[in-house]
């Protein structure tokens, strides 16, 4: 295995709403100019290799599989990734297979790609010292297949996203896009008494380490607790204050170092439905009790759903056990409730 590392400048601050949109108008036209020049066909022109296989995997691993007899006689054949001077050449493999022809493998390890095209080439060599360079043709195109993972995904450790892309003239090419600053949910703990938080900052530097949790439709904030290990953070779901801003029941969202918190470097089209997630009963230090729902919402943010039900708990005599009433709206004082029954931590 073959790997490519182009380590990207440092990321600055959080830019302003002006600057984002500055930066995304400039980037999107610098791709359109690359991915031009990276199909532009120098000198005489080579028809191009349709690849048997061409796949790439969480933007880190590329593999390729060239049938044998169409790349023609050859000493040596290489697989190049380019972009201006920079590069990297890969060895292109026999494989024998007892079904098929024989076919000429590459599998690369990409690692922090700069933003851009990224020229792909195939370069032979026959016996008489004869070069060869021909572009890759992207695999044919197909209907999108119903399935519950998206066809791109990001690295999840850096975040930056490279596609097989076509150029105009009908060459394949990878393109990169560096990650925007985001807050990565690693996992969360619903315990008994409280909600675990763990995640990391990506591509983010900005010097807002603090943390909070925002109700919806009012904008209501209570502050996090949350402890720092480099760029990787562990916060405390801060029932109590939740609970205690107002009664009924809401939903929080949350922000770390002024940025959303959630699931976001994943191939997974619906984190709602994919993980599904229960509410639960928490007995808190102080004595209360707190239905919530600790949850991804259909675009990958992590929210929670809670209300303070210690007041509505049930008494000897008073109805079946395991049953507490809860409100018919999603948010608000709870007026008109019904009875449900609730599933216990």
């Amino acid at each position: 295995m073959h790997r490519i590392g182009i380590t990207p400048p440092r990321l600055p601050g959080l830019p302003s709403p002006l600057g984002r949109r500055l930066r995304a108008a400039t980037r999107s036209t610098r791709f359109r100019l690359e991915r031009a020049a990276a199909g532009r066909v120098r000198g005489r022109s080579e028809p191009l290799l349709t690849p048997a296989h061409l796949s790439l995997r969480d933007s880190r691993t590329l593999n390729l599989a060239l049938d044998a007899a169409a790349v023609g006689a050859a000493d040596r054949a290489r697989l190049l990734i380019s972009r201006g001077p920079r590069g990297l050449a890969v060895p292109l493999v026999r494989e024998t297979h007892t079904a098929g022809a024989p076919l000429l493998t590459a599998t690369v390890t990409l690692r922090d790609m700069r933003d851009g095209v990224w020229r792909l080439t195939v370069e032979t060599r026959d016996a008489g010292g004869r070069v060869r360079r021909r572009g890759l043709a992207p695999a044919a195109d197909a209907a999108p297949l119903a399935t519950p993972t998206l066809p791109h995904a990001p690295d999840p450790r850096t975040g930056a996203l490279v596609r097989i892309v076509r150029c105009r003239s009908g060459r394949a090419a990878l393109q990169a896009t560096r990650s925007r600053p985001r807050a990565e949910l690693a996992r969360f703990e619903p315990r008994g008494d409280g909600i675990t938080v763990h995640g990391r900052l990506v591509g983010a530097a900005s010097p807002d380490r603090r943390a909070r949790a925002v109700r919806r439709r009012d904008k209501v904030t209570v502050p996090v607790d949350v402890a720092w290990s480099g760029a990787a953070f562990t916060l405390r779901v801060p029932l109590a204050a939740m609970t205690g801003a107002g009664p009924g029941q809401w939903v929080w969202d949350f922000r770390v170092g002024g940025l959303p918190l959630g699931r976001w470097l994943s191939d997974v089209r619906d984190p709602a439905a994919a993980c599904p997630t229960p509410f639960r009963v928490f007995a808190l230090p102080g004595g209360a009790l707190v239905r919530a729902h600790a949850h991804f919402t259909g675009t990958g943010a992590f929210a929670v759903t809670c209300w303070d039900i210690t007041d509505l708990a049930w008494t000897p005599g008073q109805g079946p056990a395991g049953q507490v009433p809860v409100p018919d709206a999603v948010s608000g004082s709870g007026a008109g409730r019904r009875e449900l029954t609730e599933e216990t931590s």
